[in-house]
């Protein structure tokens, strides 16, 4: 007898409904439970209630109340209701951006980490920027599953000893007679070191202010960094015209002047968020038709992570771009560290419009009000960072006073320990005399005390 196969997906597509029935014309069933939270009716109850529906012509009226009896008979029941132990879930090392911060692992595990109790999780979609930094969200760690507070204990204990071992490496470089470990864990504000073994509300409270209060203020650190490195480079590139002699020196100043002409002599940078930039990502990265761009199905494409954000890496990806037309790394004139500050710029300047809650990421709904304002049709091209000046003459020349300062110091130090090695030199000459005076005065000795012995063994024959 030819054998043929039913689904009960095909009738009822409700959670509860995982059920599949498949069957041949001889009434041969067998039954699939995919609900974990209850158990599945018997083989014998479907196969009775089977055979009272249906005929021999297997009319499909009775399939499909089989089907709906099915759904009400598997409703799964509630987890809350359940008095078994919620099973633990095995956790994974956490995949968001790292932050640059010097605590970003400890942070990013923790926040993961709450982030797969239901219960946290639902409160944190809920809450606003506001409630967070007022410490409103870190009372409700009270309510999160024991087997992720288990984790944040383990967690916490790890940075503990992380911290630990960086003090004392900092200690035995400095050479400090005695550390006092409680005292200099209070230089970390991101946790409670008091407490060392679990994870509690004050230690949540503790890393969403630091993180708030530190990411603040690390684009600034950065731009102070790119500046430094901006001046050191010209300043090491005029102490090198100090050495040359005038003809070399001109050459190098024409070369110098025809790479910044050629490193300025790129194609139009459109502004950062704006309809032209996107709709360069859409046609050139997404290979799409520039006027079917639509807003909405851009987000979903570069929401990498599918959390209906885009945090600061997704956001910078969206520049590359436009960054290309300025930055090539096979280029002589042109340098990669000032590419990721320019990278740095266009964000910053898209947070500044675009991010209006200021919790340093793109919700979708923000992305969209964004692509609605006036200056998303902005035409006017981005100012590059050879149109801004980094630093003034004054500013160089402090830096350079500094550095001079600087070398100034190691040079004195240097003499300081050239003079303290002298010294152990001498020292150990000294000892090195002493040793051999005592070592002559000792042989001495010995043969001193041979010689009288062999005198009074002749002098007495004995």
């Amino acid at each position: 007898m030819e054998s043929c196969s039913f689904n009960l997906e095909n009738y009822c597509k409700g959670p509860s409904c995982l059920h599949s029935l498949q069957f041949s014309c001889g009434f041969t069933i067998s039954i699939k439970n995919e609900i974990v939270e209850t158990n599945p009716p018997s083989i014998e109850s479907y196969v009775s209630v089977f055979q009272m529906v249906m005929g021999k012509g297997l009319a499909s009226g009775g399939l499909v109340l089989l089907g709906l009896w099915l759904c009400v008979h598997s409703v799964p029941i509630s987890v809350e209701k359940s008095t078994g132990k919620p099973e633990v879930e095995e956790l994974e090392p956490p995949r968001s951006t790292d932050t640059g911060l010097h605590y970003d692992r400890y942070l990013r595990e923790v926040i993961e980490y709450l982030e797969k109790d239901p219960h946290f999780r639902e409160k944190l979609k809920n809450a606003d920027m506001d409630d967070i930094k007022q410490g409103k969200l870190s009372k409700e760690l009270n309510f999160v599953q024991h087997n992720f507070r288990s984790k944040l204990d383990e967690l916490k204990r790890e940075e503990i000893n992380r911290l630990r071992m960086l003090i004392k490496a900092k200690h035995d470089t400095e050479e400090h007679n005695a550390m006092d470990h409680q005292t200099l864990l209070k230089q970390f504000e991101h946790l409670n070191h008091m407490n060392p073994h679990t994870f509690e509300v004050d230690d949540l409270d503790r890393l969403i202010q630091s993180a708030t209060k530190d990411l603040e203020n690390f684009d600034k650190e950065r731009h102070d960094e790119f500046k430094k490195y901006e001046m050191l480079k010209e300043h090491e590139r005029r102490e090198r015209l100090k050495g040359m002699s005038e003809e070399d020196r001109k050459k190098a100043e024409q070369h110098y002047e025809e790479m910044k002409k050629k490193h300025a002599n790129h194609p139009k940078v459109n502004h950062p968020g704006s309809e032209d930039q996107l709709k360069e990502v859409w046609q050139e990265t997404d290979g799409l038709d520039p006027q079917d761009f639509d807003p909405k199905t851009f987000f979903k494409m570069h929401d990498s992570n599918g959390d209906g954000f885009f945090d600061e890496s997704e956001l910078e990806a969206l520049f590359t771009k436009e960054l290309e037309k300025v930055y090539n790394p096979d280029n002589e004139e042109d340098d990669m560290v000032e590419m990721e500050e320019e990278r740095l710029r266009m964000k910053e300047h898209v947070m500044n419009e675009v991010d209006t809650n200021k919790d340093r990421l793109v919700s979708f709904s923000e992305f969209m009000a964004a692509t609605k304002k006036e200056d998303f049709d902005e035409k006017d091209e981005w100012e590059t960072l050879d149109q801004n000046p980094i630093y003034t003459e004054e500013e160089l020349r402090d830096y350079e006073q500094h550095l001079a300062n600087e070398e100034s110091d190691i040079s004195k130090k240097s003499v300081e320990l050239q003079k303290q090695r002298e010294e152990l030199e001498r020292q150990q000459e000294e000892l090195n005399n002493q040793k051999l005076y005592f070592s002559s005065q000792a042989m001495e000795e010995v043969e001193r005390i041979k010689s009288q012995k062999a005198e009074i063994k002749r002098k007495y024959g004995t």
